[in-house]
């Protein structure tokens, strides 16, 4: 019996706004900077934040992708939060924040500054 492979999901999908202020971002980075990095982090009233860093390496374990020669990690930790996840960029005139679309929450807090899978 022949198997068939399923096509894997992409982990992330950036949109054209994350991706202009990752860009903006960047070009005042520390010097030994090579990318941004994505992943989550244990805190917030829902058990769980996103976390969005500087990237100075690439480890082994990493997710890399790249879209305009720009240089997106995600932390093999973090990969199965957030598989299937869209990052956007929202901008008024009170706040701006990466906001993460992710099939894989269960529920997010309150504020929208925490979520649970």
């Amino acid at each position: 019996m022949k198997k068939t492979s399923q096509p894997r999901p992409e982990i992330l999908t950036i949109t054209d706004r994350a991706l202009n202020r990752i860009k903006s971002i960047l070009k005042d980075a520390p010097k030994d900077t090579i990318g941004v990095r994505f992943g989550v982090k244990t805190g917030g009233c829902s058990g769980m934040t996103y976390d969005v860093t500087y990237a100075s390496e690439e480890k082994v374990t990493d997710e890399k992708i790249v879209k305009e020669n720009v240089n997106i990690y995600i932390d093999a930790a973090a990969t199965l939060f957030l598989i299937g996840s869209e990052v956007d960029w929202n901008q008024d005139k009170l706040q701006s924040s990466f906001t993460f679309i992710n099939p894989n929450e269960s529920a997010r807090c309150g504020c929208g500054e925490s979520f649970t899978v």
